[in-house]
């Protein structure tokens, strides 16, 4: 029997909302038909917003939502995407797709969807293509509120009020798409443009988000902040209040990287293997991080992370449609519970992506949608929001997988909310075996649990035909003790308890 021993007592730190945030970007079919359909669309929607999928997103609390990209913002100019539609030029998404960008979503558009979401806002900015004063004049059209020129440009377009912009990075991936930059260019970079990304309203900062490394590249961490990290009475944080990393879990090489549906029993441990590889690289550049930033000050921005497999056979190889199954979930499951448990650094993530693209929380063919497996787990995590990281640890835990692809077959992280409710989520990695778990507390004696389960077979998906097959269900299987629980957990499933 698998034991988790929870301290309740003992809250090690707190856990943003914006771990559990959300990426669009232009790729695909995630912003169009999935997010925007235009007003005039016959599709219901709200100010040209898909009614169905704004709805279904409210339901699991987007805190935050980074966009235009992704390596599409550093080609994006953002003058393109104001004005009347009928006068936004055109473009080829060069990146993604080899198709026409008419920029009908632009900041207008971006900004209305944050607002019927409730989140934050994250908005990635030029560095590889633009200037220091298109990105300047972008922040003071979005934020300054007063007379200028780009103020009186943002009235003339219909919105006289200013926006509030919660985040902003300073270009992305500038060590690739981003410009394919050396660290140290990049961070002198970064200190001149951040320099003009500026608070207009005292009252309300900007927070910034430094490109950090590419999955393990050490140097990369070590060396932007080495440029940029230089605390000063004006610049507690050195300049920047995030430094972010990109982390895609793929079972196979980066040309063939498989099946998003059809893999085998290998695969699943290889595909779960690479995805606990997330903890290894949090600490290790959390560590890095450390050294210059020993009050953790600065957040590490897991801004894309989630699965990345082959396309759907037969779409189009540039818009990244992949299917989501009950892997997928655990893929899910597993690196929030990572996030959770390292939520003293880990300040900001952002799955990648939203809708039609990648890991989806959402699917759409025309009038249709779905949500996927992976939605169902933001779903059942969604309390770990704003909540505190509470002291646990498992014993008694078996391995799968092989001497290769070793996994731990349970894995757990638990919070403390402000209403004094404990959320304890447990995701059980084995393809076979079901697991008896005994939960012990400090102190607490339960009055009562509400409890959710998600599990299927490993390659179980929604389909528009049967779009509610993998869903998340009650659970009724915990047993209340005086000072503790039991369940059995069964094989590839995810259990959320909510216990009073």
């Amino acid at each position: 029997m698998a034991k988790i021993y929870i301290n309740e007592t003992n809250q090690l730190s707190h856990i943003n909302p914006e771990l559990y945030g959300q990426f669009s970007e232009h790729l695909g079919r995630c912003i169009y038909e999935g997010l925007y359909v235009g007003e005039d669309s016959d599709i219901p929607n709200v100010n040209g917003m898909r009614t169905d999928v704004v709805n279904a997103l409210k339901e699991i609390h987007v805190p935050v939502l980074r966009w235009p990209g992704g390596c599409f913002a550093d080609e994006y100019h953002w003058k393109d995407g104001v004005g009347p539609k009928d006068r936004r030029k055109k473009m080829i998404n060069t990146h993604w797709g080899g198709v026409v960008e008419d920029n009908s979503f632009g900041t207008h558009e971006y900004f209305e969807l944050c607002r019927q979401l409730g989140c934050k806002t994250y908005i990635n900015g030029n560095v590889g293509s633009g200037t220091v004063q298109e990105m300047s004049e972008w922040v003071e059209y979005m934020t300054f509120n007063g007379v200028s020129p780009m103020a009186d440009l943002r009235t003339a377009n219909g919105h006289r009020e200013p926006w509030k912009v919660d985040i902003f990075g300073v270009g992305n991936e500038s060590w690739g798409c981003g410009g394919n930059m050396r660290p140290t260019y990049y961070g002198d970079l970064y200190r001149r443009y951040q320099t003009y990304v500026r608070n207009y309203d005292q009252n309300a900062p900007i927070q910034k988000v430094a490109c950090g490394p590419n999955v393990n590249d050490y140097e990369w961490t070590e060396k932007v902040l080495d440029t940029c990290f230089n605390p000063s009475p004006c610049h507690l944080h050195g300049f920047m209040d995030y430094l972010s990393l990109h982390y895609y879990t793929t079972p196979g090489p980066w040309e063939h990287k498989g099946s998003a549906t059809e893999f085998s029993e290998e695969e699943w441990y290889c595909t779960l293997h690479k995805a606990l590889y997330m903890e290894e690289l949090v600490e290790k550049h959390g560590a890095i991080m450390d050294r210059y930033d020993p009050e953790k000050k600065i957040g590490l921005a897991v801004d894309e992370w989630g699965t990345w497999f082959d396309v759907e056979p037969g779409t189009n190889p540039g818009f990244l449609y992949q299917q989501n199954t009950m892997r997928d979930a655990l893929v899910a499951a597993v690196t929030l519970n990572i996030f959770n448990q390292h939520s003293d650094r880990v300040k900001l993530a952002c799955i990648a992506q939203m809708v039609n693209v990648l890991q989806s929380m959402i699917l759409t063919d025309k009038e249709k949608m779905l949500r996927t497996p992976t939605y169902h787990v933001f779903h059942m995590y969604r309390s770990h929001q704003d909540a505190d990281l509470v002291e646990s640890r498992m014993e008694a835990v078996e391995s799968e997988g092989g001497a290769m692809y070793e996994v731990p077959t349970l894995q757990q992280s638990v919070s403390l909310d402000q209403d004094g409710v404990l959320t304890l989520t447990v995701a059980n990695l084995s393809l076979k075996k079901a697991y008896p778990v005994e939960v012990t507390f400090e102190k607490l004696t339960p009055a009562s649990v509400d409890a959710y389960i998600l599990t299927e077979e490993k390659d179980a998906l929604n389909t528009f035909e049967e779009p509610d097959r993998v869903a998340e269900q009650s659970f009724d299987g915990v047993t209340v003790m005086e000072q503790g629980l039991k369940f059995t957990i069964p094989a590839c499933a995810v259990v959320s308890l909510r216990i009073r």
